[in-house]
């Protein structure tokens, strides 16, 4: 038995002064001043303790692409964040996930080589309607799609067609679809223009996915939704139009969640001043207001929880594109400061420590039935993580992707991880 006290104890419905202690990989109990002989007593006096972070969305990209990330970097990485398990999307691997062996395939290598707890996604694309029921009852915790292009060549956006196509087949599985919700229509013609005119600017490529992309294929996909029946997620939404909307059809009823991003709480469209490439992601950076608005609507509640889509790649992938943003590859490496983004949104917002627990672990938990993850409580998995409050500012040897450019690279946080525990066994600790 393992005993931590001392330290504020992040519970779902409390913040205390506690003791936690851990037998067998679970929380066996928690209180004042516990004491067994024979334990190995760990002081962690003025931490913090909150629930292990579940990630839903990140890109590890092995097999095929693992000098962008594979599974040994990334989920140290992922450890160094206060991670304990995380969602691996469909792409940007190679092959996708997207039928049996190339599930079979990641899951034995992420079962290798991951230090810590894992799910994985399963694709939906125009050729793969006949193997969601095979890759369901093989794991796939849901069901990925694109409504534009996902910029990786072996893994095709679905038209409407086969959107709601698959949506009616996801209904009758039982599981989730997640969408990345951007108007194809709208983004690709919009980039064709401007390049066509030589406008390739940052400020071009935001200008190219504006709020109304969002809006629309939101939009669309709730009235598929309510058609079929399929549950639905919504991935890294980045505008306050969207969550309101989103909000609204849960509201009526609808079977529907959504998560947005970090980075999109933390940075605005400046960001590229400082950043450049590195802030390119889709959806893109917003402006200021809408920044602040969907800060807001995080504070209300009407936004499920958080995920990093940790989206890596190569230098060469961003640097590449610098005098023309459209070549440049489409997306944050921020799997590793999720829960110290949301931990500094609390303080500037008045978020309590059970909201960011919630944010964080217990919401996403709760979606995708993980039914021994996402809180601290007696009986539950003994994943969890010890944060300091001691400020620090983001270098290059603090970012443990495999690749360092970093839009957080800079950045200064009030807290810092120190260590991550899965079923109560050290996976990171801090200056080690």
């Amino acid at each position: 038995m393992m005993i931590l006290s001392g330290a504020l104890v992040v519970e779902p419905h409390q913040v205390t002064h506690s003791d936690i202690a851990i037998q067998n990989g679970k929380i066996f109990a928690i209180g004042p001043n516990l004491r067994k002989t024979n334990a190995q007593q760990v002081d962690v006096t003025g931490k913090i303790i909150m629930p292990g972070v579940i990630d839903t969305h990140v890109h590890i990209n092995e097999p095929g692409n693992e000098e962008w990330e594979g599974f040994e970097t990334g989920t140290y990485m992922l450890a160094a964040g206060g991670v304990t398990t995380f969602f691996d999307m469909p792409l940007n691997s190679n092959p996708p996930t997207i039928n049996l062996p190339a599930f079979q395939l990641k899951k034995q290598l992420a079962k290798k080589k991951s230090c810590i707890d894992f799910r994985l996604w399963g694709g939906l694309v125009p050729s793969n309607l006949s193997q969601l029921h095979t890759l369901a009852e093989n794991g796939a915790i849901g069901f990925k799609a694109f409504l534009s292009d996902s910029g990786f060549l072996p893994f095709s956006s679905v038209s409407d067609r086969i959107l709601l196509q698959g949506m009616f087949e996801i209904a009758k599985i039982g599981k989730i679809l997640a969408l990345h919700a951007e108007s194809d229509t709208i983004t690709s013609l919009l980039a064709q223009q401007k390049i066509k005119n030589g406008a390739c600017t940052a400020q071009d490529y935001n200008e190219s996915r504006p709020v109304v992309a969002e809006v629309e294929a939101v939009q669309r996909a709730l009235a598929y939704a309510k058609v079929t029946g399929c549950a639905l997620h919504f991935v890294h939404i980045s505008t306050p139009q969207s969550v309101e909307i989103i909000h609204h059809a849960k509201q009526c009823g609808q079977d529907v969640t959504l998560e947005t991003c970090p980075h999109y709480l933390l940075f605005n469209d400046t960001a590229y001043d400082a950043h450049h490439v590195y802030a390119k992601c889709a959806p893109p950076l917003r402006s200021e207001s809408l920044r602040r608005e969907l800060i807001q609507q995080l504070v209300e509640g009407k936004i499920d929880y958080v995920a990093s889509d940790h989206s890596p790649c190569p230098a060469y992938m961003k640097e590449v594109g610098r005098n023309n943003y459209f070549d440049v590859w489409g997306g944050v490496s921020g799997g590793q400061f999720t829960l110290l983004s949301i931990l500094q949104i609390a303080e500037q917002y008045g978020l309590t420590l059970t909201e960011v627990a919630r944010l964080t672990s217990q919401a996403p938990a709760e979606r995708f039935g993980l039914k021994t993850k996402g809180k601290l409580a007696v009986g539950m998995d003994a994943d969890f993580v010890i944060v300091e409050k001691k400020a620090f500012t983001v270098d290059k040897d603090q970012i443990f992707a495999k690749h360092k450019g970093n839009i957080y690279q800079d950045h200064t946080f009030a807290h810092r991880i120190v260590s991550t525990y899965l079923n109560g066994k050290l996976v990171f600790q801090a200056d080690e």
